[in-house]
């Protein structure tokens, strides 16, 4: 019960941004005052919480204003791209306060990639500042909850037998925390970005690779086995591409960028007349042509966006979200990708799902998969506040054994709120 009320307690002052007193705490949170005394006692002790100052007088002693603080420990968010690498390093509301981000052959090298991310987060890391309260990674592939530290050898086959979550524990000493991007991009939308507020939402990343979060009533769906989401291997064209995973006409075989860089490429081997030819060809060169207006690039953008819409369309008829968010580079493309995608979805969807469904892009830009790894790390402190405090005794009379300095290798459970 006492770790219950300090669990309550600590996200009510999380929440707000200019503090609480300690009657505050109690007539909101139904407590008793001595009970909010003893917790907030032990707070103040650990550096969690600080007495910030004293209230206007409402005719008595003026109350002292408590303020969670942000700075007592920080986050590491990683986000490991099919051929990216991006650290930040946040505060405990995941303000961003260092990011160092490299291209990288994720997918192909692990060992580099290993190499890598201790380059980054040593570039990330503030030796002067205060200990790290953990890891969130987020990871190119569905993580199944039973073997959440490793990687799928079906997706990533060169990661075979590489415990990443093991050897980050090993290398940094706390905790660590594994999951799918785009479910940690659906986290970060639903805490901070085009999500918040959202009952029913589903959010869609778009880079080398498609995958997908859903939020329904407020919470996480993951399927039978953790993995939900495989939007990308979902087909939307019976006579299309062979795609990565052994099937033809998925998503991803259409729309992720490996896919778009070898249309791009044909049709240039066709003679098709573009600005592209002799370009070094990437997604971001494409992009910039069709935003110059390129035809070839325009084209090329406007067909993912229908293949977008196609999947889009089933979505909305399978699951009625109130709210598509979009993720990824390719959302640079704007309205080029964003007309034709709402064009087939209203060609397509079920007018009562269509209706009441609005499709827009993230806002939270392109770290936001990594401030959804710090956010994971962060929900979980928050959810159990003794994370808050991995050198310490029980702060809050827990049963020994809470783990201090033991991994936690999980593929997670945010709830959303």
């Amino acid at each position: 019960m006492r770790q219950h009320n300090a669990a309550l307690l600590v996200r009510r002052l999380w929440e707000e941004d200019e503090g609480l007193s300690r009657a505050d705490l109690a007539r909101e949170l139904g407590l008793s005052r001595s009970t909010v005394s003893s917790i907030v006692q032990g707070l103040i002790t650990s550096g969690l919480v600080v007495e910030s100052h004293r209230a206007r007088s409402t005719g008595g002693r003026r109350a002292i204003v408590l303020r969670f603080y942000d700075d007592h420990r920080h986050v590491i968010g990683l986000d490991l791209g099919a051929s990216h690498v991006t650290a930040v390093r946040t505060d405990l509301h995941t303000h961003v306060l260092a990011r160092a981000h490299r291209d990288f052959d994720v997918q192909g090298d692990p060992q580099g990639t290993l190499a890598l991310i201790s380059e980054l987060v040593a570039e990330v890391t503030d030796p002067e500042g205060p200990p790290l309260l953990g890891v969130g990674v987020g990871v190119p592939c569905p993580v199944d909850a039973s073997s959440s530290e490793q990687l799928s050898p079906r997706i990533l086959p060169a990661w075979k037998g590489v415990r990443l979550g093991d050897w980050m524990h090993e290398q940094l000493g706390v905790r660590v925390y594994l999951d799918n991007d785009a479910n940690l991009g659906a986290l970060a939308e639903a805490w901070w970005g085009s999500g918040r507020g959202a009952d029913h939402f589903a959010y869609i990343k778009v880079g080398t690779g498609v995958g997908s979060g859903y939020v329904i009533d407020r919470e996480p769906y993951r399927g039978s086995s953790g993995i939900a989401g495989e939007i990308g291997h979902t087909t939307v064209n019976a006579e299309g591409r062979p795609c990565r995973c052994g099937l033809r006409g998925c998503l991803e075989a259409e729309v992720g960028s490996p896919a778009l860089l070898d249309k791009t490429r044909a049709a240039l081997a066709a003679g098709a007349s573009s600005a592209l030819v002799g370009d070094g060809l990437d997604l971001g060169t494409l992009l910039e042509r069709a935003n110059e207006g390129d035809p070839l690039a325009n084209g090329i953008i406007a067909e993912a966006g229908e293949h977008l819409g196609v999947a889009v369309a089933n979505l909305l008829n399978l699951l009625n979200p109130g709210r598509v968010v979009l993720g990824g580079k390719l959302t640079q493309a704007g309205e080029r990708l964003l007309g034709p995608l709402r064009d087939t979805v209203a060609s397509r969807a079920l007018s009562t799902s269509l209706e009441r469904a609005d499709i827009s892009f993230g806002i939270l830009g392109t770290d936001h998969v990594a401030v959804g790894a710090a956010t994971l790390v962060l929900q979980q402190a928050l959810g159990n506040p003794q994370l808050f405090f991995p050198q310490r005794p029980s702060t809050f009379d827990e049963p020994p054994g809470n783990g201090a300095g033991q991994p936690r290798l999980s593929s997670s459970s945010p709830t959303f709120t």
